[in-house]
């Protein structure tokens, strides 16, 4: 699959949809990436086998229905997350603020993610490089390779979803069956551990934004089938086989750090793999983040400002945030997310599914194969914005039960309960 700008406000036409597997890959990325290999260390560092497996799962089962929902609308409508929610119950205005904390969420994996790929560039070489002169280097060059489109090096990157899952696999067998199984299977108590609860939100958090932006790769497919399986095959490879070779790895080396645990399992070709894993997610977070940007700007002033412009200063922030040390604040980043983004989620599924608000103006505009008109859509969804604020308070506030879940059935009953009260105009 080709990402490319030229829809990033309208609807994808049917003559332009694309095969499934090319779809399937890019999605998959998304999760067969650092990020989650980041987040199994973390859980298999602080948790038993048992608990760890139990946050995956529950984690796993939230991420299905938020992304075959999301996905699915947007596969209908032919078009991007953040486009989306203007007709989901945010409104113009809404759309605009929903684009604007997808692109601050992507902007802060992006840092993340070329934290880590510094980190294996300083460690590649002997620490004489420097992490913060490695994470500039690393964070503009991959700027460049988005924004401008250099084939040959994107193609690369596009290697590292089967070469990083072939060397998980590899690193797990082979110390598997180099150790003693009682060795595998008692995990050692954590000097830190993690409430289940927290670890289900953590799991949430790392891979719900992924569920906003699925609808900005769905929007190629031609039906919900694809949408299903494609969602299913990125939770059994991105979840289950990712995150549990990481708790694995991370109980027998005993440590969070990734760097060191790829470092030790493969030697050189586990940095390697380092480096082509961020490439291909951090291209994917420039992508996304710049169609979260473009939605903003063209609903807030009408005007579509370069793809290039938009990905480049997204690219030099997120690298001034690596500079800075965001990876330091990887695991408070995850519980934000965990709690920020499901209650926007659940509003848009609530109001495309259920209470179908603009469906009948999406239907009428999709037969004629452009967006609704202005004077159509509502100006700002304040409801859906005090609901998403009201879910997302509970979610951090309200400390019994698993805040993610808290988060979505509180923004769900607000805006059920609010929409009852919703006024004839729009």
């Amino acid at each position: 699959m080709k990402l490319t700008e030229k829809y990033s406000v309208d609807r994808v036409p049917a003559d332009a949809r694309q095969p499934f597997f090319g779809i399937a890959l890019v999605h998959m990325g998304m999760l067969t990436a650092l990020d989650q290999f980041m987040l199994g260390a973390v859980l298999g560092h602080a948790m038993s086998y048992s608990d760890a497996f139990i946050a995956i799962t529950v984690g796993s089962c939230i991420f299905f229905m938020a992304t075959a929902g999301l996905g699915y609308a947007g596969m209908r409508e032919g078009v991007s997350g953040s486009l989306l929610a203007r007709w989901s119950g945010f409104g113009n205005n809404g759309s605009m603020l929903v684009g604007l904390v997808i692109a601050v969420s992507l902007l802060g994996w992006f840092g993340v993610q070329n934290s880590v790929f510094a980190n294996a560039l300083d460690y590649a070489s002997g620490h004489k490089l420097g992490f913060q002169t490695a994470a500039a280097l690393s964070g503009l060059t991959l700027t460049l390779i988005v924004a401008f489109g250099f084939k040959a090096l994107r193609l690369l990157a596009k290697i590292a979803v089967p070469t990083f899952a072939i060397g998980i696999i590899y690193s797990v067998t082979t110390l598997i069956n180099g150790h003693n199984s009682g060795v595998v299977i008692a995990a050692p108590s954590a000097a830190n551990p993690l409430f289940l609860s927290d670890a289900i939100t953590m799991v949430v958090g790392g891979s719900i934004v992924a569920s906003l932006i699925t609808p900005d790769l769905t929007r190629y497919y031609r039906n919900g089938r694809q949408v299903t399986l494609m969602t299913l095959l990125t939770i059994l490879v991105g979840e289950y086989m990712v995150n549990g070779a990481a708790i694995v790895l991370a109980i027998m080396f005993n440590t969070a750090d990734i760097v060191i645990i790829m470092s030790q399992a493969i030697g050189g070709v586990g940095l390697v793999v380092v480096v082509l894993s961020t490439m291909r997610i951090n291209d994917i977070n420039l992508y996304s983040s710049s169609l979260g940007i473009a939605n903003a700007i063209q609903a807030f002033s009408g005007r579509r400002l370069p793809y290039v412009i938009i990905t480049v200063t997204i690219g030099v922030l997120g690298t001034t945030l690596s500079i800075m040390g965001i990876l330091d604040r990887f695991v408070d980043l995850l519980n934000l997310l965990g709690i920020l983004f499901p209650p926007i989620i659940s509003v848009m599924l609530v109001d495309y599914f259920i209470l179908k608000t603009d469906r009948a103006v999406l239907d009428d505009s999709r037969a004629l194969n452009r967006l609704p008109l202005d004077s159509q859509t509502r100006k700002t969804g304040w409801k859906a914005i005090v609901a998403s604020l009201v879910g997302a308070l509970t979610g951090y506030y309200f400390t019994m039960g698993i805040p993610a879940i808290n988060a979505i059935i509180a923004a769900s009953v607000a805006y059920l309960m609010l929409e009852r009260f919703r006024s004839p105009c729009r």
